[in-house]
């Protein structure tokens, strides 16, 4: 088996193994800059090692085999090589909370602005190499980050970007994020506004009593919609009057093929893609701890119907829960609970692990039994 890449990504770490290696081999250096390394690169040997948007001296180059690839720096809006997740700071970047206007310029809308403007399927091959690289940085971060998880404690929420700040459906699901989130799972959402948002806003008030919960909504609730211009500000407002503890992470992943909706900043890690068919794969293969799924439109229908068929092939190896929130929603005015459950009962669909409810406790219950020693799945269907 081939051994894997020991992946460098700030100066400290390339320090850390040039003092103690004169050869080094199946290293992956990201975005690090040897010039500054300090130390004398020509007794040095490097042996099939990757180096992605790194500052080489051309000394260097002499001391790598065959084997080695260099990608190297490219000048563009955003980042081709970003060594780590976004967060709301790096991504809203130059953005100044009370001033509207700052928006416009922050990181995310100029990436924004010039992904509309080469076009979202655009035929320039130079734009769609450096989306592709960009991507692929991001799928990396992303692994890091999950590794430090068990697969069944990973755990998303599906539903629709025009639920308010106000609404019941968005309360529940800050409610439902927060307690699961405080049981050490790591919650998953497509990253935008609505119901995604109320995710990240619940694992971002995780450790924090009702009451200050209640405050944070009443900070919000002035800006219901991303539509509001003091949507992005609000949110400033409760990050800075509680701050997230460290403990408590969080997964958004938007993606700026509908950059229109912004990103949540309430995700304690954004992974943004351009990309949208590989950001959907990675909200739907990445929380093998179950999927709940709030009432939503065409966007959520669809990531339904890919989860399902996912759960039925055990692409991934295993089944995971399909938790449904609305009994209503799910049975009357979009009926694709009951589709399902008839699919499998009739042998059309196999290894679904349904369930539907309208209470907060039956979701948790639900997904904490998932995750418990030796519990044994029978496969049907749970109603509560």
């Amino acid at each position: 088996m081939r051994e894997n890449y020991t992946e460098i990504e700030s100066l400290y770490a390339l320090r850390q193994v040039l003092s103690h290696n004169e050869t080094l081999r199946h290293y992956a250096f990201q975005s690090v800059n040897f010039e500054k390394s300090g130390f004398p690169m020509e007794k040095y040997r490097f042996e099939d090692c990757l180096f992605m948007g790194c500052t080489i001296p051309p000394r260097m180059f002499y001391a790598m085999d065959e084997a080695c690839i260099v990608l190297p720096r490219v000048k563009m809006p955003y980042k081709v090589f970003p060594n780590k997740l976004y967060d709301a700071q790096s991504l809203y970047l130059h953005y100044k909370p009370g001033y509207h206007e700052t928006y416009y310029t922050c990181y995310d809308t100029i990436v924004y602005d010039r992904y509309m403007a080469m076009g979202k399927a655009t035929s320039d091959i130079k734009e769609t190499l450096c989306r592709l690289l960009h991507d692929h940085s991001i799928s990396n971060a992303i692994e890091q980050l999950v590794s430090e998880y068990d697969e069944k404690d990973i755990v998303a929420v599906m539903g629709g970007h025009a639920v308010k700040r106000t609404d019941t459906q968005y309360h529940q699901i800050v409610d439902i994020s927060k307690r699961l989130t405080e049981a050490g799972k790591l919650m998953i959402s497509g990253g935008g506004p609505g119901a995604m948002e109320a995710v990240h806003l619940g694992a971002w008030m995780a450790g924090r009593s009702d009451a200050e919960v209640e405050d944070a909504l009443s900070i919000l609730a002035p800006t219901p919609t991303f539509r509001e211009k003091g949507w992005l500000t609000t949110a400033w407002q409760v990050m800075d009057k509680y701050p997230r503890d460290p403990q408590f992470h969080s997964l958004g992943i938007p993606t700026w093929f509908y950059g229109h909706e912004p990103a949540t900043p309430f995700a304690s890690q954004i992974a943004k893609f351009f990309d949208n068919s590989l950001r959907e794969d990675c909200i739907i293969s990445l929380p093998k701890g179950g999927i709940i799924f709030t009432p939503g439109s065409a966007g959520t229908i669809q990531e339904i119907f890919q989860d399902a068929a996912q759960n039925h092939y055990k692409t991934l190896g295993s089944a995971s829960p399909m938790v449904f929130l609305g009994k209503q929603y799910y049975t009357e005015d979009v009926p694709i609970y009951s589709l399902l459950r008839d699919l499998q009962d009739r042998g059309r669909y196999q290894n679904l692990l349904l369930s539907i409810t309208d209470e907060t406790d039956d979701v948790i219950r639900y997904l904490m039994d998932f995750h418990r020693p030796f519990h044994q799945w029978s496969g049907q269907s749970y109603e509560y």
